[in-house]
C-alpha cells in the first residue's frame, strides 16, 4: 500500500465560450443538479472565509456533504475551498476551480485538489480512482452547457 499523506488531482479542458459565460455556469449553484454530474449541490454565498455546504458523489460512488471553508473568491477567475474531516492532521481536501481567458472566446478550466493527512492513503485506495473519474465528468459537462449557451447568446 502506498502511505503518502498528501495526493493531488489537477485536471483542464478547454472551453469554446466567453469567460464570463463560464464563470455564470460555475457560479450558478442552483442549476448543479442540471448539469454537474460530481458536485451534486452547492449551498451558501461563497465569501473569503466563509462556509459552504457541498453535496458531492463521484461516478458510482457515496455521496458526501462537506462544510467546507472558501479559501479563494476572485470572481471571474478563481475559486477555491478546503474541508477538514476531524482534524486536519487526519483529512483535508483543498479544491479549486480556475478560469484562464485564452482569447475572449475560449477559456482554459484548471480543476484541482490536494489531499492530506494520515487517512490519505485509505481516500486513495477507496475514493481516489473516483473522484479522478469526476473531475473529468465535470470538465466534460460544464464545456457541454458552456459551448451550447454561447451559441444560443
Amino acid at each position: 500500500m502506498d502511505l503518502r499523506t498528501t495526493r493531488t488531482i489537477r485536471s483542464a479542458i478547454e472551453i469554446r465560450a466567453p469567460l464570463d459565460t463560464v464563470w455564470q455556469i460555475l457560479t450558478d449553484f442552483s442549476a448543479y443538479p442540471e448539469w454537474n454530474p460530481h458536485i451534486r449541490q452547492v449551498r451558501g454565498t461563497p465569501r473569503l472565509g466563509g462556509r459552504i455546504t457541498i453535496h458531492s458523489q463521484p461516478p458510482k460512488g457515496r455521496p458526501v456533504v462537506l462544510r467546507p471553508r472558501v479559501t479563494g473568491w476572485s470572481p471571474p477567475t478563481e475559486f477555491r475551498w478546503r474541508g477538514t474531516f476531524i482534524a486536519r492532521l487526519l483529512f483535508t481536501g483543498e479544491h479549486g476551480f480556475k478560469l484562464e481567458d485564452l482569447a475572449g472566446t475560449r477559456v482554459r478550466f484548471h480543476q484541482d485538489e490536494t489531499f492530506s493527512g494520515l487517512l490519505v492513503p485509505l481516500y486513495a485506495r477507496l475514493r481516489l480512482p473516483r473522484t479522478r473519474e469526476g473531475f473529468t465528468a465535470v470538465n466534460e459537462a460544464l464545456r457541454e452547457r458552456a459551448e451550447s449557451t454561447a451559441l444560443v447568446q
